[in-house]
């Protein structure tokens, strides 16, 4: 059978998705994104990247601004389609919506459920220090990315990932996994599986959105911590600290495990100068490092760690805050 198709997505991230369908031929009806939303430094008002590609490659889109909207779940039913793909989409569907497909609604979600259901799976699994993630199609269902598990696949988190990197890994990966599990439904050969059993419900685990508070570093806590929250948060909104009264962000560090470098006690946040290098004192006592590779202060655009050494530093003994 040829399946007719309806794809939502909003972000980048979607976007490997909706390409890896158009491509391999699949009827795509209709395509689902956020509204246009103003952005910029001239709040110009802007189509998301789905809303984009849909229109190069000549698919109708449709932006409704709440789903849940009787008028907007009536024009998704009529559409008739057999299955809704769904890639970070940004609406929670009602269930009349996810009954409106025949075979419903399925979703790409990056992480392994139920380890980081919710809104920021990539982000807290980098600041969390996992060492792996995944993407997953799961059948959707009532409830936060609840639904039975169709397709996995494993990625590692290498430990200079940042956000981006991460996140782009994931979205190429999960994009390939969609032809396989369209095929598997043309076959009637899905196998769904349960995320959970009742006695491994301590494995589930939340990535709520991120909060703004959580983006100030606090220099106490351990080096290799505070690289991960770090590059976590490198895309938005950015980690940040206090240098002379102005919020620099720190954008890219790398944790420092060479012993030599951290033996010497300091104040948390303590900014040092090593051969043009510039490096932070951070963790309980003091006597570990983290490099600074990527900064912006407040206003400036972003620079390597040696141009804020030569252009801002003028002695070795300053604080962040």
């Amino acid at each position: 059978m040829s399946l007719k198709i309806v794809f939502m997505g909003t972000p980048d991230f979607s976007v490997a998705s909706l390409s890896e369908l158009i491509s391999n031929g699949y009827d795509v009806v209709c395509v689902y994104t956020q509204p246009p939303r103003r952005a910029g430094r001239g709040k110009k008002l802007t189509k998301s990247p789905v809303h984009q590609f849909a229109e190069i490659m000549g698919h109708p889109v449709r932006t409704p601004e709440r789903f849940r909207q009787t008028s907007v779940i009536d024009d998704f039913e009529a559409l008739g389609t057999d299955v809704a793909c769904v890639v970070a989409y940004g609406q929670i569907l009602p269930q009349r919506a996810l009954d409106a497909p025949e075979y419903g609604c399925l979703n790409l979600h990056a992480s392994l459920l139920p380890r980081w259901r919710g809104a920021a799976p990539i982000q807290r699994a980098i600041m969390a220090g996992d060492t792996q993630t995944g993407v997953q199609i799961m059948q959707m269902a009532k409830g936060l990315d609840t639904g039975d598990i169709l397709l996995s696949e494993t990625v590692t988190i290498a430990p200079k990932d940042t956000h981006d990197l991460l996140a782009d890994r994931l979205s190429r990966v999960g994009a390939t996994l969609w032809p396989r599990i369209l095929a598997a439904l043309e076959r009637g050969a899905l196998n769904p599986r349960p995320q959970i059993i009742e006695a491994q419900d301590s494995l589930v685990t939340y990535a709520h959105k991120i909060d703004k508070s959580e983006s100030r570093i606090i220099w106490n806590q351990p080096a290799q911590s505070l690289d991960c929250h770090i590059r976590g948060l490198s895309a938005s909104p950015g980690a940040w600290s206090e240098w002379n009264g102005k919020r620099l962000k720190i954008l890219l560090s790398q944790h420092i495990t060479d012993t030599a470098h951290n033996t010497d006690a300091h104040q948390a946040g303590h900014l040092s100068i090593r051969d043009g290098k510039l490096f932070v004192a951070c963790g309980p006592s003091g006597t570990e490092r983290i490099e600074l590779l990527t900064v912006q202060l407040a206003g400036k655009p972003k620079m390597s760690g040696e141009d804020f050494v030569r252009g801002y530093i003028n002695n070795k003994v300053c604080t962040l805050v």
